[in-house]
């Protein structure tokens, strides 16, 4: 279990800053964790004046430091709000800069984005932002390299999401990233969340009236989660639902805005990084016990989820032992 946090996460908050993807950072980063033994981060909010009115006049935010705490920060989440044609403060731009110059992580919700390109630092790096502002944000920033169909990117220490509720996508990806995929869950389930949506994941989703009075996936997808361990099938999964093959593969794309393989691979693979942090050392078990077959397998889907060999994923995410 993490103790408190060296880590330090600071959110520049501007004017006309949208609170929902402050109050995201906050439930994320900033929450005291008892259940998990503390604070995963070690969390600040600054801003560029003493009083800071938020998105169309909500309310005035106050009491927090100047932009001098960005100089310290690991992690630093930008501003963003819905007036993406009003310039960035020089300021705040400078400390965006500041930031990424000396190694920080740089985070950017939503039109967070507008902010990063402005300070300079996305020129021929991958990047989102919400789906309605990607021709602005293309012809503006053309050696941004913009996915605008996808719930966020992860570009190594420049993270961007697309709209609203992706920083929250976002923001659990790198509590995976960071503390694993056991914290990133128990988090999850704090916030009533789900626990992993690809970042490859489309923006939006159609979701179609039914037409009949129930065509959730959910008692499949419970059924194939205590199932990993089999080897199944998406015919599997269609049988279980009762439903062909080929409507299966719709309700995936209308419910998940993915396909039953790439979710049942998904799933496996984070049953393979759980099983990895509470210590298994035996990869014919870890590959057996998530069905990925083969331990080659189980290297090479690993490796590409998070960049670790299982031994550098064990080692990094697993409890030190007792001494």
């Amino acid at each position: 279990m993490p103790q408190e946090s060296s880590h330090r996460v600071v959110v520049i908050v501007d004017e006309n800053s949208n609170p929902f993807e402050l109050g995201c950072a906050t439930e994320v980063f900033g929450l005291h964790r008892p259940e998990i033994g503390g604070h995963l981060y070690d969390f600040r909010l600054c801003s560029p004046t003493p009083d800071t009115i938020m998105r169309d006049g909500f309310f005035t935010l106050t009491g927090v430091t100047g932009l001098d705490a960005t100089e310290h920060a690991d992690t630093l989440i930008v501003p963003n709000r819905p007036d993406v044609d009003t310039p960035r403060r020089p300021d705040v731009l400078a400390a965006i800069r500041r930031a990424h110059a000396r190694g920080a992580r740089l985070v950017g919700f939503c039109s967070g984005a507008f902010t990063l390109a402005e300070a300079g630092v996305l020129d021929g790096r991958r990047a989102t932002a919400h789906w309605q502002w990607a021709d602005e944000f293309r012809t503006r920033f053309p050696s941004v390299r913009l996915e605008p169909d996808v719930l966020f990117v992860d570009d190594g220490d420049i993270l961007t999401s697309a709209g609203s509720a992706a920083a929250l996508d976002l923001g659990l990806h790198l509590v995976r990233r960071d503390h694993g995929a056991q914290i990133a869950t128990s988090v999850s389930r704090r916030l009533v969340f789900a626990a992993h949506r690809d970042g490859g994941q489309k923006q939006f989703v159609e979701r179609p009236v039914p037409h009949i009075p129930d065509e959730s996936l959910a008692p499949t997808l419970a059924w194939a989660q205590h199932h990993l361990d089999t080897p199944l099938t998406i015919a599997d999964l269609a049988a279980h639902a009762a439903i062909s093959p080929a409507t299966l593969h719709r309700r995936f794309q209308a419910q998940l805005g993915t396909t039953p393989l790439a979710w049942l691979t998904g799933e496996r693979v984070t049953l393979a990084r759980r099983l990895l942090e509470l210590g298994e050392k035996r990869l014919d078990v870890v590959a057996r016990r998530t069905g990925l077959g083969t331990t080659a397998h189980l290297r090479t889907l690993l490796r590409r989820d998070t960049g670790l060999t299982p031994s550098q994923y064990r080692r990094r995410f697993s409890p030190a032992p007792a001494r």
